[in-house]
C-alpha cells in the first residue's frame, strides 16, 4: 500500500497547506507548521532548496528532512508551481510513500501494458497511482518514471487535462471497461487518451494502462532555422520590446507579427481583448461569442494584398467551441492539423476562419497570450505555402514570442493605465481654483511629462495667511508615478497645516523635512527599495508676502531660486540661500528677506522648466530672463510667453509654473497705535478703533470692532508682557484687527462657568469674527481676528452661536 504526502508552500517560503499523509509521514500536527517557513523542515541549507526552486515551474528530486522526533528522513520530493485564476502562486509538493516493503509494480502487470501497447503509454494502480511509465512518456511530461511513480496523475500534472484523465481512470477501474478522452497531457501527443483495464487471468482489474497516440506529424516535422530563431531571441528586450519608448499596446502585437513571419509562419494575426481578464474570467459577448480586437496581421508577400477577415483595429468574432476560445479559455497553446474535426467545423461556419479557407492553410497554432496570471488575446499562426506542419518546437518557440509579446503589451498597457490614474490623482491634489486674496495677482501653468516613467510629484499652492499675507509654495517630489504624486498630496496637505499657525519660512520647512523622514521610514521598513517615495530629495520654495511692509520672507530646499521683475524692467534671482534638499535631516534652512515695490512680478517654478533637451541651462535662463522681462497684457500671457521660448516639445519633466504680481496696502489703509499696559487704556483703544472705522466709512463694523479689540487688548494687558500694539487693517471686503505683546504664551478658548467673571473673552471673539488665530513672530505673538464687511452681520452669527 502507498499513501500520499501533500504540502503547500507559498511565494514567501511560508507552509499554508499540511496533508494528512505530512503528519503522518513526518510526525507534526497542521496547527504546528502551517503558516511556519517551510525551511524549518530541512535537516540541510535552505539556501541550496532555493536554487533548486529559482524560475522554475517544477522540480524533483531528493531532499533530506527532520521528523519530529529528530529523525533525518531522505524523500524524493516532486514540486509544481501553481499559478491559480485567482490569488497568489505557489508550491504544490508531494510525495508517494510506500507501506511496508517496496513493489515497483513491474511483475507481472507492467510487462503486459508494455509488451500490448506500442504507444506513449503509463500503467496505474487500481489506487490510481503510476506504477510503470514507458520512455515516451517520460519525454512527453520531461518527467523521470522514478518522479511519478507512486503518485496520482492530478498530482503529477495539474490542471484541467490531469484532473479529467483523472477521472476517467476511475471509471476504468470502476467499470472495466476501456474509456477515452481528447484531454490531452502535453501537446507533443495526439488524441484521443485511450484507458485500458488490465486484467488477470480470472478477469479481476488489476490496473489501467494509459496509451496516447503520437501526432501524425512528428515523424515530418522539420525544426524552424534555428539561426532565425536565435536571431528573434536574443534581441535585446525580446519581440514586442525594441525600446523604442512607446506605451502603445499595438506596437507589441505588429512586432510579434513582423518577427514571425516568414520566419516561423506564413500568417500571424494577433487578437486582443479589451481589457485584460484573469483565468476563467473570458466571457463571452452578446450571443455567446467571444469578442476581440484585432491588434496586427501579416501575411506573406505576394498572397494577394489585404488578408482575409478583420484587419487591424477591427473587431472580431470567435464562436463557442472554435480553436481561439478554448484557447482562451483553458491559457494552453494548441497544434492543429486543418483536418481536425474542431478546426473544420470553425473553418466552415465562423467568418472569423476565412483566412484558414483562402490561403488552404495545412497546420495552426493557436497561442494565448499570458502576462502576470492575465489572458490578453490570442496569436494564430498558419501555414499554407510550406508543405511541413508545425511541431511541438515550433509550439515552444510561439510560447515564448508570444509570452515576450504579452510581457511588453501588459507593461504598456499598464503605462498607459498608470499615467492616467497618477495624472487624475495629482489634478485632484492640485488647486483647482486660487484663493480669493487681494495682496497678489497671480498665474499658474502645470504641464505633466511626456515619458514613459510616469507623471511627477510637482506641485503649487497658495495660501491666504493672516493679516492680508500670503504663502506660495512650489515644490517637486522626487521620482514618478502614483506614490511620487501621492507624496505630494501629503506634503502639500503638510504645508497648508503648518502654514496655518503662522511659523516662518525656515521653521516650516525644518518641519517638513523631519515629516519626509518619516516617511521614508515608514516605507522603507516595508520596502528597503522603496525609501526615495517617502520624499527624501524633494525640493521646496516657501515664500511669505506682505502687502503692508511689501517684504517678502522666504526659504528654500534645495530648489531653484526664484526670479523677479521690478517695475523698472529689471530681471534678477533673488538670492535665496540654497538649503538642502528635504529628507537629509540635521541641516538648517535659512530665511531670505527683502522689499519689493509694488507691481513687480515674482516667478517660480519646478526645474523641468530649465531642463529642455534641446539647449542647455544658460541658454534657458536668458530665454526664461528675456520671456519674463518683456511687457505683456496679463500674467496669463506670461505664463504662456515663458513656456512657449524655453520649450519645443512635450517636457520630460513635470513643470509648475507660478507668476504673482505684487500689490500693496498704502498707509490709508492701516492704523496702529503703541498702547501702555494698562487696564483703563482699553476703553481709549475702542474709542480709537471706532474713529478709525469712521474716516474709512465703515460705521456699520464698528460694533464689532470695538467688541473684538476690547476683548484682544484686555487679554494682551492681563496676561502678556508689554510692549502692547493694535493694528486695523481694511483691504477691500475684510477688516483685520490686531493685537502684540512679548509674551510668546498662546492664547486658549474656554468655556467660563455660570458664576465666572471672565473666560468668555475668545469665545466671544470666536463668534463675532470669520477667523482668528495667533501668529508668533521671533519675539512676542500677535492674536488676530479677521470680519468680513460683506456677509450677512457678525450680530447675526453671534445670537446663533450664543444660542439667542
Amino acid at each position: 500500500m502507498t499513501y500520499t504526502a501533500t504540502a503547500t508552500i507559498d511565494e514567501r517560503g511560508v507552509l499554508t497547506g499540511w496533508s494528512e499523509g505530512a503528519r503522518q509521514l513526518l510526525g507534526h500536527e497542521a496547527p504546528a507548521v502551517v503558516g511556519r517557513p517551510a525551511a524549518e523542515l530541512l535537516a540541510g541549507s535552505p539556501e541550496g532548496a532555493a536554487r533548486a526552486l529559482a524560475g522554475r515551474r517544477r522540480w524533483h528530486g531528493s531532499v533530506v528532512l527532520r521528523h519530529r522526533d529528530g529523525r533525518r528522513m531522505e524523500l524524493r520530493l516532486l514540486a509544481h508551481r501553481r499559478t491559480p485564476e485567482q490569488g497568489a502562486a505557489d508550491w504544490l509538493v508531494v510525495t508517494a510513500v510506500p507501506e511496508g516493503p517496496p513493489d515497483d509494480g513491474r511483475e507481472p502487470v507492467a510487462e503486459w501494458a508494455f509488451t500490448q501497447s506500442p504507444y506513449t503509454l503509463a500503467v496505474f494502480g487500481t489506487d490510481l497511482r503510476l506504477l510503470r511509465a514507458n520512455r515516451r512518456m517520460e519525454r512527453a511530461l520531461s518527467l523521470p518514471e522514478a518522479a511519478m511513480r507512486g503518485l496520482a496523475l492530478p498530482d503529477i500534472a495539474p490542471g484541467a487535462a490531469g484532473e479529467e484523465i483523472g477521472r476517467q481512470l476511475r471509471l476504468a477501474v470502476a467499470s472495466g471497461e476501456p474509456t477515452e478522452t481528447t484531454a490531452r497531457l502535453s501537446p507533443e501527443l495526439g488524441r484521443p487518451t485511450v484507458l485500458t483495464p488490465l486484467k488477470d487471468g480470472s478477469g479481476r482489474v488489476r490496473a489501467v494502462c494509459l496509451t496516447a497516440p503520437r501526432r501524425a506529424q512528428d515523424s515530418a516535422v522539420r525544426p524552424w532555422n534555428q539561426d532565425t530563431a536565435a536571431r528573434v531571441l536574443s534581441r535585446p528586450g525580446g519581440t514586442g520590446t525594441r525600446g523604442d519608448g512607446t506605451d502603445d499596446p499595438g506596437r507589441a502585437a505588429q512586432e510579434l507579427a513582423e518577427d514571425t513571419v516568414p520566419g516561423l509562419a506564413d500568417y500571424v494575426a494577433v487578437d486582443l481583448l479589451d481589457s485584460p481578464r484573469p483565468a476563467g474570467h473570458t466571457d463571452p459577448g452578446p450571443g455567446g461569442m467571444l469578442v476581440l480586437r484585432r491588434a496586427a496581421v501579416r501575411a506573406l508577400p505576394g498572397d494577394g494584398g489585404r488578408a482575409p477577415g478583420a484587419a487591424a483595429g477591427e473587431m472580431t468574432a470567435y464562436e463557442p467551441g472554435s480553436p481561439p476560445a478554448e484557447c482562451l479559455a483553458t491559457g494552453s497553446p494548441v497544434l492543429y492539423d486543418t483536418t481536425d474535426p474542431a478546426v473544420a467545423a470553425w473553418a466552415e461556419s465562423d467568418p472569423g476562419a476565412a483566412w484558414l479557407r483562402a490561403y488552404g492553410t495545412r497546420s495552426l497554432m493557436v497561442v494565448p497570450l499570458l502576462a502576470e496570471g492575465n489572458r490578453l488575446g490570442v496569436a494564430l499562426f498558419g501555414r499554407h505555402r510550406r508543405q511541413e506542419p508545425f511541431g511541438p518546437q515550433e509550439l515552444r518557440l510561439a510560447e515564448d514570442l508570444t509570452a515576450r509579446a504579452a510581457g511588453a503589451l501588459h507593461k504598456a498597457r499598464g503605462s498607459s493605465w498608470s499615467r492616467t490614474t497618477t495624472m487624475a490623482l495629482q489634478r485632484s491634489l492640485l488647486p483647482h481654483t486660487l484663493p480669493d486674496q487681494a495682496a497678489l495677482e497671480i498665474a499658474t501653468r502645470y504641464l505633466p511629462a511626456a515619458t514613459r516613467a510616469g507623471v511627477g510629484g510637482d506641485w503649487f499652492d497658495v495660501i491666504p495667511l493672516s493679516a492680508a499675507r500670503v504663502a506660495l509654495v512650489v515644490g517637486d517630489v522626487v521620482g514618478h508615478g502614483i506614490r511620487a504624486s501621492a507624496t505630494m498630496g501629503r506634503l502639500r496637505t503638510a504645508v497648508r497645516t503648518l502654514a496655518d499657525v503662522d511659523l516662518p519660512a525656515d521653521e516650516l520647512l525644518t518641519h517638513l523635512d523631519d515629516l519626509v523622514l518619516r516617511l521614508a521610514a515608514d516605507e522603507g521598513s516595508g520596502d528597503p527599495a522603496a525609501e526615495t517615495a517617502g520624499g527624501i530629495g524633494t525640493t521646496c520654495l516657501y515664500a511669505v508676502y506682505d502687502p503692508v511692509s511689501r517684504r517678502c520672507s522666504m526659504a528654500r530646499a534645495g530648489h531653484p531660486p526664484p526670479a523677479v521683475v521690478t517695475p523698472d524692467g529689471s530681471v534678477r534671482f533673488l538670492d535665496v540661500p540654497a538649503g538642502p534638499p528635504l529628507g537629509l535631516g540635521g541641516l538648517p534652512f535659512e530665511v531670505f528677506e527683502t522689499e519689493l515695490p509694488e507691481g513687480s512680478l515674482l516667478a517660480l517654478y519646478t526645474d523641468g522648466l530649465l531642463e529642455a533637451r534641446d539647449h542647455d541651462i544658460d541658454v534657458a535662463l536668458d530665454k526664461l530672463f528675456a520671456a519674463l522681462g518683456r511687457p505683456a497684457a496679463s500674467l496669463d500671457s506670461v505664463c504662456d510667453r515663458v513656456l512657449a521660448e524655453l520649450l519645443s516639445h512635450r517636457p520630460d519633466d513635470d513643470i509648475a509654473l507660478l507668476v504673482a504680481r505684487t500689490r500693496a496696502l498704502h498707509e490709508d489703509r492701516v492704523a496702529s497705535w503703541d498702547l501702555e499696559s494698562d487696564p483703563a487704556i482699553v476703553s481709549r483703544a475702542r474709542r480709537a478703533a471706532a474713529e478709525q472705522l469712521t474716516s474709512w466709512g465703515l460705521d456699520d463694523a464698528a460694533f464689532v470692532t470695538e467688541m473684538v479689540v476690547s476683548e484682544l487688548v484686555t487679554n494682551a494687558i492681563r496676561y502678556g508682557r508689554p510692549p502692547v500694539r493694535l493694528r486695523l487693517i481694511h483691504q477691500d471686503d475684510t477688516l483685520v484687527s490686531e493685537v502684540y505683546d512679548s509674551s510668546g504664551t498662546t492664547p486658549h478658548m474656554r468655556r467660563a462657568r455660570i458664576f465666572d467673571e471672565g473666560g468668555r473673552g475668545l469665545l466671544l471673539v470666536a463668534q463675532l469674527a470669520d477667523r482668528w488665530g495667533t501668529r508668533h513672530d521671533r519675539v512676542g505673538k500677535t492674536v488676530w481676528a479677521e470680519q468680513s464687511l460683506s456677509g450677512p452681520g457678525a450680530l447675526g452669527a453671534l445670537g446663533l452661536g450664543l444660542g439667542l
